[in-house]
């Protein structure tokens, strides 16, 4: 059969163009619901896609909310999103609709990557028995191993010891902190994941950080936001292996580990750490095809527990240390606070945080001034829910905008400046704040914030014990702004770190 001619080939090119434009109208059409949040005008295929800065998502969000409320919706492509903005609405969202929101949206990335029912992981696993299972475990195996109690608070405040000695190393000179916080952190998730520790010159551990930091790349591209939108990419032959490359090594490389970790594992003895509890319920689970627990999902488990948990706490502690060089007055009162309460004759521990109230506040402030995931992690409705007075339909997207809560002018004092005085009272005491919401809440609130908030504490203290920060001589004043990815991350900044 021959080509088409031109003639011919018109009828088929509106043929098609009038299909396309079927599809998206089916798409689209709970937008003409009653009730059904507004938002701007989506175009044909794209939906709202082009009128988003996908580096700076929360600015968009920031100016979308000014124009249509606190609960608006977006399109992308033929995906359906709200956006819920603001304490009230984004309290009502995931506390009093706990349930209803926590599902999480279909990532076709993911499933390309080998992500099926019972090998979900923990954080992005979908709503439903297998996440239940994991939460449940990881929790109470957590709690078994230390969280919340002195061993784990023993593994920290040593941590920190060896990332002090790193400090003093560089013996007052300008350097960047990022990777050796890295490193501090990921020694952690380490011990409690493995029951081991790196020394920070270990190859294994410069690695796994380096593929963590690729993965965060990876997830916060915007290729990736693509693939999502339009799944049918991810079939061009060897694009996935190429775009996600430190997705695949990260998961060899803990794969490796946990086979290692299997040749000294003896089930007659109490597990040593969360790898050998969960190869305990893998033994218990054989032969039970609903188990989440199995091989492939204990890969899952570690790489979500490293990703989650060693990131996003360094990253917070680098800008506490930030805004420590750029606050000298905060950090001056800081030092003073802990010479009077613990001196330089021991290792700070959590029994002194209800004695350091300035102290404290500081870390939470530092937490909302510079949230670092300021619009959480997406939600799905998994039926139909009322927020604010609008309808949002099963199936939908959920956007929570966190940053809009822990910078609301009509709850907090100085939203948009560092002021630690938005954690005391009066006569200087710590003071818990209503608006305060970093771990986000509801079902899905961060299952590690026990051990962050703990990390935080003993990390900062240890450093500001010991060290006095400062920008170094002949360089400009960093900058407190920060560079939205999946996380907000400081700009490159060097301090000097002078013992006290």
């Amino acid at each position: 059969m021959g080509l088409l001619s031109g003639d011919a080939l018109l009828p088929v090119a509106v043929a098609v163009a009038v299909f396309l434009l079927l599809v998206d109208l089916m798409h689209r059409r709970q937008r003409w619901a009653a009730r059904y949040p507004p938002g701007p005008m989506p175009v044909p295929g794209l939906g709202n896609l082009l009128q988003l800065d996908f580096q700076d998502l929360p600015y968009s969000f920031y100016k979308l909310r000014n124009r249509f409320g606190d609960v608006f919706s977006l399109q992308l492509a033929w995906t359906p999103v709200v956006v819920v903005s603001g304490p009230a609405a984004v309290r009502e969202a995931l506390v009093k609709h706990s349930e209803d929101t926590a599902d999480r949206p279909p990532m076709p990335t993911h499933e390309r990557l080998g992500f099926r029912p019972h090998t979900q992981g923990i954080a992005l696993a979908h709503y439903g028995p297998a996440w239940r299972e994991q939460r449940r475990f990881s929790v109470s195996t957590l709690r078994n191993f230390g969280l919340g109690k002195k061993s784990l608070e023993q593994w920290v405040t040593e941590e920190a010891a060896c990332l002090c000695a790193a400090f003093a190393k560089q013996d007052g000179h300008a350097f960047s902190p990022n990777t050796l916080l890295n490193k501090a952190v990921c020694n952690v998730i380490s011990s409690l994941v493995y029951g081991r520790r790196f020394e920070y010159d270990d190859p294994l551990l410069v690695r796994t950080l380096d593929l963590l930091e690729a993965l965060l790349e990876e997830e916060s591209g915007l290729v990736t936001q693509v693939l999502n939108v339009f799944p049918w990419l991810l079939y061009i032959p060897g694009l996935v292996e190429k775009i996600f490359s430190g997705h695949m090594a990260l998961s060899v490389l803990l794969g490796t580990l946990i086979t290692e970790h299997r040749t000294t594992w003896d089930p007659a003895q109490p597990p040593r750490d969360l790898t050998d509890a969960f190869l305990a319920e893998i033994e218990k689970a054989k032969g039970n095809p609903a188990s989440s627990f199995n091989d492939e999902n204990l890969c899952c488990v570690a790489s979500d527990l490293f990703a989650a948990g060693t990131v996003t706490t360094s990253r917070t502690l680098s800008w506490a240390l930030l805004l420590m060089v750029l606050h000298p007055d905060v950090q001056r009162r800081v030092h003073q606070e802990i010479d009077e309460v613990i001196g330089q004759g021991r290792r700070p521990e959590m029994g002194d945080q209800a004695r350091l109230p300035f102290t404290n506040a500081v870390i939470h402030e530092v937490q909302r001034f510079r949230h670092i995931g300021p619009l959480g992690t997406p939600h799905m409705t998994i039926r139909d829910i009322e927020v604010q007075g609008f309808l949002i339909p099963k199936g939908t997207t959920l956007i929570t905008n966190l940053s809009s809560v822990l910078n609301d002018e009509a709850i907090w004092e100085k939203p948009y400046c560092f002021h630690p005085g938005h954690f005391l009272d009066a006569q200087g005491n710590f003071m818990k704040h209503e608006g305060f919401i970093p771990f986000s809440a509801g079902h899905r609130a961060c299952l590690g914030e026990p051990l962050a908030r703990m990390e935080l504490f003993l990390f900062f203290t240890s450093l500001l014990q010991h060290f006095s920060f400062s920008v170094p001589e002949g360089q400009a004043q960093p900058s407190d702004c920060g560079v939205f990815g999946i996380l907000l991350t400081p700009r490159p900044y060097q301090l000097c770190a002078v013992s006290r």
